[in-house]
């Protein structure tokens, strides 16, 4: 398996725009303040967009498992009849990469590497895609992209072509990625999707203690510096594995 271009469980940042704002002005550079403007402001048609054209880029930039392949099958039978979760519009893909990772972006695309799925059971597995499905749903996803605008913006390198139904030219759409890339999330959003994530397992009557073991191997990939993994854009597995598990004894005490 190939390594993957971008390695991401796609996470936010805050900004101070206001001062972007000025700093652009003062340096006369109206045309990037304008677009610096529209990224606090992408309307939800604008933000569609975006998200469509990330996980174009990304599918088209990435080996994808096609159907008969081991790891899309798998993948297709862990999450049949999750299509329209939560009032969520979700599509789910693998790519055929090394990492061990998954993201999702504002539209429910959500992606699983390989290296993730080999690493974790199907129990496992799930309460990560729940966690992912908790950042499109508490539009966490949306936030993180217009962060990122915002900084694409404000390097004068992001343009809007709604004719096209575009938001980022072609060529600027691979850097609009890595500026998502290089972001994490808030420890807040981390804990919300977290939480998410494991109610979504009890709701759905899946082994809920398998989020603990689950963040506990993510833990353990830190010995090196979990790079290319989960760990590198979610840092804090050891703490997140001891919430996970007090969320499970409690859950058991509830039966």
């Amino acid at each position: 398996m190939k390594k993957s271009l971008l390695l991401c469980l796609l996470v936010s940042v805050s900004f101070g725009t206001q001062a972007q704002l000025g700093k652009l002005l003062k340096k006369g550079n109206v045309d990037a303040a304008k677009k610096l403007g529209k990224a606090a402001t992408l309307s939800d048609a604008d933000m569609a967009a975006l998200s469509l054209q990330s996980v174009q880029w990304m599918d088209a930039n990435n080996p994808i498992a096609e159907p008969g392949d081991p790891y899309a099958d798998r993948l297709a039978k862990l999450v049949a009849g999750l299509e329209n979760e939560d009032g969520l519009t979700l599509n789910f893909k693998v790519y055929k990469v090394v990492d061990v990772n998954a993201f999702a972006t504002p539209d429910g695309s959500i992606r699983v590497m390989a290296g993730l799925m080999d690493l974790m059971t199907d129990d496992e597995l799930l309460s990560v895609i729940g966690h992912e499905i908790g950042h499109v749903k508490l539009g966490h996803s949306k936030k993180r992209y217009r962060s990122a605008y915002a900084v694409s913006a404000a390097k004068d390198i992001a343009v809007t072509n709604t004719n096209a139904g575009k938001v980022l030219a072609d060529d600027e759409i691979g850097g609009f990625m890595e500026t998502v890339a290089n972001a994490q999330f808030s420890q807040t959003h981390e804990t919300e999707s977290d939480e998410y994530g494991f109610k979504f397992m009890v709701a759905k009557g899946h082994d809920y203690h398998a989020m603990a073991t689950a963040f506990q191997k993510l833990a353990d990939l830190s010995g090196d510096g979990g790079k290319g993994s989960i760990t590198a854009s979610h840092p804090g597995s050891a703490k997140r594995t001891e919430r996970a598990k007090k969320w499970a004894q409690e859950q058991d005490a509830e039966k």
